[in-house]
């Protein structure tokens, strides 16, 4: 279970996920063997599951981002999913609680193209209803 140390080690390292352990342990007011050990228990304890690196280049190559978010009637979730994975533009999927089932991040060259992804995503049976909001910029990284 993470406690609000966790939390604040977490958003330090989304801010700059290559701060060494003794900024990070300035930044917290703990020593750096707490960094380090809050860091391996995160990740071993799979809520940390890797570190990325983001390229400008990503952002050029599909400039229209954008989040859908999808409301999923009955048990169809898991197969929703499969046939969601199929779609290239689609570039991440996340499950999550409450009003909307999942969420997707779109990636495309163009508008056009973008909704032609969100009209293939509206026609799989199970999805009820959708909200999507685009990206217009990104103001902070990772």
């Amino acid at each position: 279970m993470m406690n609000a140390l966790d939390e604040r080690l977490i958003a330090a390292l989304r801010h700059d996920a290559r701060a060494s352990l003794s900024d990070l342990a300035l930044l917290l007011n703990v020593s750096r063997t707490t960094v380090r050990s809050r860091i391996e228990r995160l990740q071993q304890s799979g809520v940390i599951i890797g570190f990325s690196v983001v390229l400008q280049n990503d952002a050029k190559q599909d400039p229209v981002r954008g989040l859908m978010m999808i409301a999923v009637e009955g048990r169809g979730t898991d197969r929703i999913i499969r046939q969601m994975n199929g779609l290239p533009k689609v570039r991440a999927l996340h499950s999550t609680n409450g009003t909307w089932g999942l969420i997707a991040e779109i990636a495309t060259q163009t508008l056009d193209e973008f909704d032609t992804v969100l009209g293939e995503i509206r026609k799989i049976d199970g999805i009820v209803r959708s909200e999507t909001n685009l990206l217009l910029s990104t103001k902070k990284r990772g």
